[in-house]
């Protein structure tokens, strides 16, 4: 075997190494979180959503630490304060956490399935995590838009990953129309967010590959336009903005 044969394979055990290291610690700290955030249940709603950043501040930490896997937020200046729609794409489970700190009282749409975990769906549910039925469909789609006025009433940013599901880089683009629903029937403006997570934090492997995760925070959309041409904007700028991170990378 050559030099660089054998250096390719300590660079890969070490990558395996590191990887079960910080998923060991990745959950340990969960059950450390889950537990010191039980008093929250007896505290206003945004108490456990202030006491989620600091846990993803404690996992993007453990990844620059053990993984080498560090992160660029380009663009931050953009984000407009107030009610808003944060439009990301999704590649991986960082995306999840890491974009919780940038704003001020985020709130998720997800499936409704994910409510239902002990513990992990208790907290969402007192933090106000917006559930959607996947099988209800039109109907789903009011009760969402319904929840997401009362929130963005008081000031909160709706964060939606607008193709539902993770998505491999590279992978042709499946946008849903809920977004376009969303942005319809709420009249504020919307983020959309380009990133790179998935060359670092695959969708189906326990791996945790060393590199910056580049996030971009692209110009937003303002309220008007019309569902297909804000749904045809927001694709193009994300996926475009999403192959030059991918490609500089």
């Amino acid at each position: 075997m050559t030099r660089d044969g054998r250096r390719d394979q300590v660079a890969d055990v070490l990558i395996i190494v590191r990887s079960i290291l910080f998923n060991l610690l990745f959950y340990l700290s969960l059950l450390i979180y889950f537990i010191l955030a039980l008093p929250t249940f007896l505290l206003p709603y945004w108490v456990i959503v202030d006491f989620a950043k600091v846990w993803a501040r404690t996992n993007l930490w453990l990844l620059k630490v053990i993984c080498g896997i560090d992160v660029e937020f380009i663009g931050v200046e953009k984000i407009p304060p107030g009610p808003l729609i944060v439009a990301a794409k999704h590649q991986s489970i960082w995306e999840t956490f890491a974009l919780l700190p940038l704003f001020v009282r985020p709130t998720f749409i997800v499936k409704r399935e994910l409510m239902w975990i002990p513990f992990f769906g208790w907290y969402m549910c007192k933090g106000r995590m917006i559930p959607v039925d996947r099988s209800a469909r039109r109907q789903a789609l009011t009760r969402m838009a319904k929840r997401a006025r009362a929130d963005l009433a008081e000031g909160r940013q709706i964060i939606i990953f607008p193709e539902g599901t993770r998505r491999a880089p590279g992978a042709p683009p499946d946008y849903k129309s809920g977004i376009a629903h969303l942005y319809a029937e709420t009249g504020v403006p919307c983020l959309p967010v380009a990133l790179n997570s998935g060359l670092f934090w695959s969708r189906r492997s326990f791996k945790r590959y060393p590199g910056t995760v580049r996030v971009e925070f692209l110009d937003p959309i303002p309220p008007g336009l019309d569902r297909d041409g804000f749904l045809d904007c927001l694709e193009h700028d994300i996926e475009t903005a999403t192959a030059r991170l991918i490609a500089e990378a």
